[in-house]
C-alpha cells in the first residue's frame, strides 16, 4: 500500500485511540476549567512531532493530552463564567462528529440537499420562535461577527439599489453598547455609525427620538438593535427600533448572537417585542442554543435580497444556480465553501425537544437572579444593573483594576471559576456570565465568598 493511500484507509487503532479519548471527555460530569500554558514547555513538547514519516496516533494524542489540553479553557465547564460560555449538548457534540466523519459540506442544494433541508428546518424553528414570517430564511455562518457583516452588507446594497448611485457613505444607527463586530462590519462596508448614547445601556425610544431630532437622516440605511448585549445582557427597545425603521424605510437588523435564545424564557419574552419585524437577525447556536463552535444562525425576512447581494458568479458555479427557487447557503452570506455547521443544532433540537432548551435558558436566568440577590445582600458589593438575562455586573468597594485582575487570576489558579473583569462606563467591574444549566448556587456562593 502506498503512503498516499494509506492515510485514507480505515485504521482500527487510530479510531480506537481517538474515540476512546472522546468517550472519556464526553463522560466527564464537570469538565475542568484548566488554565494558561507555558509556551516554552509546549514548544518543546511539539518540537519534531511533524516529520516526513508517520507516528503512532497514541503518541500524538498523548502530546495533546499531556501538554496541550490543560492549557485550553473548557468553555463548557459549569465554572466558566467569563466572556460568553458554551455548553453544547452531548447530542450536538456527537452529531458534529457525524458531520466531520461524513465530510458533509453545505454549499448548495446540488451537493448537499439533505444537509440544506436539515439546516433549514433548524432555521425555520428559530425564525418561528422569533415570530418572523414563514418565508423567512437564512444560513448558518461561523459566528456573530460573520452574521452581522453579511447582514449589513445586504442592508447597504439594498439601500444602494433603492437610492441609485452612491455619493456618500451610508450611515447606521447603533447603540453605544452594540457589539464590537458591528463597528468592525461598518468599517469594512464603508459605512459610518450614528452612535446613540444610552443612560443605562438600553437603546430606548426616548433616547432615539431626542438624539436624532434635527439630524440629517438622508444617508441612513439601517438601524441595529441588540437582543442581549454581550457585556451586560441588555435588551434594547426593539419595537422602537422597528417603528423607526418602518417610518423611514430603513433596514432593521437585530444582533441576538448571545441573547436571542432568551426568548425561550416566557418571563422575559415580552422584552423582545419587535424582534419579529427584523429584516435580519443573528443568533449564535454555539452560545445559548447549546451547539458546538462555530455556528451562528443568520435569518433574513426576505432571503432573496441576500441572494441578490452574496451570490458568487463563476463559470464553474453556474450548475448550482439553474433553479431560481433554490436558496443555496453559499448565496446568503459572505462565504462560499462552508461546513454544514447547523446540523449539530438540528440533531440536538430534534433529540432533546424545545422544552429542554426552555428549561436550560430559564436555569441560566435563574442563576443570574440568584447571584444578583446575593450581591445585593453582601456588604462591600454593589450590583450595577438588575439583569435582563444571564449576565451580572457588579463592583467591589475600593477595588482598582489590578485588584479585579488579581482576583480573576486567583479564581483560575485555584480552579474555583474562570471569571474575567469587564468595564462599565469606563470603570473596571466584575462580570459573571451564566449559560451552563449545571452551574449551581454553590458555585456562585463559592465565587462570591472569595470577595469577603
Amino acid at each position: 500500500m502506498s503512503r498516499s493511500t494509506r492515510m485514507h484507509e480505515f485504521d482500527p487503532h487510530l479510531m480506537g485511540t481517538v474515540l476512546g479519548y472522546v468517550t472519556e471527555r464526553l463522560a466527564l460530569t464537570e469538565p475542568p476549567i484548566d488554565g494558561l500554558g507555558d509556551r516554552a514547555a509546549m514548544r518543546g513538547a511539539l518540537e519534531g512531532l511533524i516529520g516526513d514519516g508517520p507516528r503512532d496516533p497514541r503518541q500524538v494524542l498523548d502530546v495533546y493530552i499531556d501538554h496541550l489540553a490543560d492549557t485550553i479553557m473548557s468553555a463548557d465547564s459549569p465554572r466558566f463564567l467569563a466572556f460568553i460560555p458554551a455548553a453544547p449538548t452531548k447530542a450536538a457534540l456527537l452529531f458534529d462528529m457525524v458531520v466531520s466523519a461524513a465530510s458533509l459540506q453545505g454549499c448548495s442544494w446540488l451537493e448537499a440537499a439533505g444537509a440544506v433541508m436539515a439546516e433549514n428546518q433548524a432555521l425555520e424553528t428559530l425564525a418561528r420562535i422569533a415570530g418572523m414570517p414563514a418565508d423567512a430564511g437564512g444560513v448558518f455562518v461561523s459566528g456573530g461577527s460573520a452574521g452581522n457583516l453579511s447582514a449589513l452588507v445586504v442592508a447597504r446594497d439594498t439601500a444602494l439599489r433603492e437610492c441609485g448611485e452612491q455619493t456618500n457613505k451610508f450611515q447606521v444607527i447603533v447603540s453605544d453598547q452594540s457589539h464590537s463586530s458591528i463597528a468592525n462590519a461598518l468599517n469594512i462596508c464603508w459605512m459610518e455609525p450614528i452612535v446613540i448614547t444610552t443612560t443605562d445601556g438600553r437603546l430606548t425610544r426616548e433616547e432615539l427620538t431626542r438624539q436624532l431630532a434635527g439630524r440629517d437622516l438622508s444617508r441612513v440605511a439601517a438601524i441595529a438593535g441588540t437582543a442581549g448585549t454581550t457585556n451586560a445582557g441588555i435588551i434594547d427597545d426593539l419595537a422602537a427600533c422597528a417603528d423607526l425603521a418602518e417610518e423611514h424605510g430603513w433596514w432593521f437588523h437585530v444582533d441576538g448572537a448571545y441573547g436571542g435564545a432568551g426568548m425561550l424564557d416566557d418571563r422575559v419574552r415580552p422584552r423582545y417585542r419587535g424582534i419579529e419585524r427584523a429584516d435580519s437577525l443573528v443568533m449564535d447556536p454555539h452560545k445559548w442554543w447549546f451547539a458546538p463552535f462555530d455556528s451562528a444562525a443568520l435569518i433574513y425576512r426576505d432571503p432573496r435580497l441576500a441572494r441578490a447581494v452574496h451570490t458568487q458568479d463563476a463559470s464553474y458555479l453556474d450548475v448550482i444556480h439553474t433553479d431560481d427557487s433554490d436558496l443555496n447557503p453559499s448565496d446568503l452570506a459572505f462565504h462560499l465553501t462552508r461546513r454544514a455547521r447547523g446540523m449539530a443544532l438540528w440533531f440536538s433540537l430534534a433529540v432533546n425537544g424545545l422544552d429542554a432548551y426552555r428549561d436550560a435558558v430559564r436555569a441560566a436566568n435563574d442563576m443570574a437572579r440568584y447571584a444578583a440577590k446575593r450581591i445585593r445582600a453582601t456588604s462591600g458589593l454593589e450590583l450595577i444593573l438588575d439583569p435582563d438575562l444571564s449576565v451580572v455586573l457588579f463592583r467591589v468597594e475600593g477595588w482598582s483594576a489590578e485588584d479585579y485582575d488579581s482576583w480573576s487570576e486567583r479564581l483560575l489558579r485555584e480552579q474555583i471559576a474562570f471569571v474575567t473583569p469587564s468595564k462599565w462606563r469606563g470603570e473596571t467591574v466584575a462580570r459573571l456570565a451564566f449559560l451552563h444549566p449545571a452551574t449551581s448556587a454553590e458555585v456562585v456562593d463559592e465565587v462570591l465568598a472569595t470577595l469577603q
